[in-house]
This record gives C-alpha cells, structure tokens and sequence, in this order.
C-alpha cells in the first residue's frame, strides 16, 4: 500500500489550512483555459488541492528546498524565484494567487506592483496574510512567548485591511471582497501547538527557509517527528473540537485575511 503524501497527512490535522482552503474552494473560479501564478507554494499543501479546479498553474517559491520538496505532490511547472522582479512576461496571466507570502518580503510594494505588471486586463489576484490591529491579543501574547517573527520566516507581524487597501490601490490593484477566517479559539490552538514545535520538541533537521519553520519542511524532517505526529494525531478529535467554538465568535474578526482584488486599468 502506497504511503499517502506526509504533507497531506498534515493538512488532515491542520487547522488553519482546511479553514483556508474550504473559503478558497468556495470563492474561487477558474477558467479551463486561465494561467495562474502561484507564489510561495511553500511544501505545496494547498497548491496541490487549488490545481484541482483547472487551468494552468505555475508554483513558485523563494526556496529551492520547498520546491524540491512539493515535486512528488505537484509534479510539474515548478519555478524558483527571488524576491525583485518576476521572472515572467507582462499581461501573462489571468489570475495570482499568493498565499501568506507577502509577508515574507522586505519590499512587498515591489511584489504587488510586479503583481500587476503579469496580470492580464481585468486579471484577478486571491492574497492571504496574517490579519492585524489594535485588539489583536494573541499577536501580544506571541511575542511574550518569545515566539520571534523570524522563527515563522515574516518581515511583520501581517497587515490590517486598511494598510492592504492603500498599498493595492497603489499598486493599482483594487478590493472587490475580503474575508478573515481563524477567529481567537483556532489562532490560539496553532499558537500553542508553534510553540511546542518550536520550543518544546524542537527539530534537529530543520530546513532554514523563507517560511520559516513552525512545521515539518522536508519528508526527511517529518519522518524524523513521526512519533510526536502520531501522539498529536490521537489529540486532534479534541484540539478540532475546541476549535469549534469560534462560531460563538462570529461578530469577531479573525486572525488571517483573505482578499480578492481586480487589476484596475
């Protein structure tokens, strides 16, 4: 029997990503025909689901380590990239999808400018980051955990709509809809459990990438924590049930943000 992918045995136990990708599955459509950009694809988790729903995809990532890694789940058009000037043609593709990605990047103005430079006319970009502001507790208690931005592989913390909206608009990118998803009970599970990956059953073999490192980055690194995986494993029905209380939270924005924006000229 073929041993499933060990970066899809994550997604299964994963919080965040199956409340990511189920509001991308319902908000995103693609054309048969559409070429998407896919920056940061990371170890490929969610890019190997959103591939699924047709078009073209082109994966990217900072990292050569992450690209060699997400090969055995995605296969093929996999591209290695800096952080300045793509590597691609103006008015190339129909769609972007950057998922937290952007707030990995010194220069994230230059990212969303080059954002629009590739995109068709009326192309559309799908960004996710780290949701920010003033009465964001559990950024707070983060940093009290000595939980450093450098150890999740951001430049900062993330951004509020308000500080997004102003640097699309520059970018000449503009918001049709927003979403924030992961409210307090859900960000506070993946918190502590980035806290017991990093402090308390830190890894030996850890890759040193832009993502920073509060998950198993390479098959080498996940088999190396099989047995830690396996005791999380028995306590994720209870750690997914705890997080269900969130829906009390529903007047509550959540701690990542989602925006579909429209290139606007």
């Amino acid at each position: 029997m073929v041993e499933e992918p060990w970066q899809l045995q994550i997604f299964k136990r994963s919080l965040k990503k199956k409340e990511k990708l189920k509001l991308l599955e319902k908000n995103l459509l693609i054309e048969p025909s559409s070429i998407i950009l896919d920056l940061g694809c990371a170890q490929g988790i969610l890019s190997y689901f959103l591939r699924q729903k047709g078009g073209f995809w082109i994966s990217t990532d900072l990292d050569f380590v992450n690209l060699k890694t997400t090969q055995n789940l995605l296969k093929k058009n996999l591209a290695q990239m800096g952080p300045g000037i793509f590597p691609f043609k103006s008015k190339s593709f129909e769609m972007v999808v950057s998922l937290d990605y952007l707030e990995h990047l010194e220069n994230d103005e230059l990212c969303l400018e080059e954002i629009h430079r590739v995109l068709k006319k009326g192309g559309h970009l799908v960004l996710v980051t780290p949701h920010t502001g003033r009465l964001f507790f559990l950024h707070k208690l983060r940093s009290l955990l000595g939980l450093k931005l450098e150890f999740y592989g951001h430049k900062r913390e993330g951004y509020s709509l308000k500080d997004l909206r102003e640097k699309l608009n520059k970018a000449h990118l503009r918001i049709e809809k927003h979403e924030t998803f992961s409210r307090f009970f859900s960000e506070f599970l993946e918190l502590i459990l980035n806290f017991l990956y990093i402090r308390v059953f830190p890894s030996k073999t850890a890759a040193g990438l832009r993502d920073g490192h509060i998950r198993p980055s390479t098959s080498f690194e996940f088999k190396s924590r099989k047995k830690v995986f396996k005791l999380y494993s028995y306590i994720y029905p209870f750690i997914w049930l705890f997080s269900r209380m969130d829906k009390l939270l529903f007047f509550q924005r959540g701690y990542g943000l989602m925006i579909w924006a429209k290139k606007s000229d």
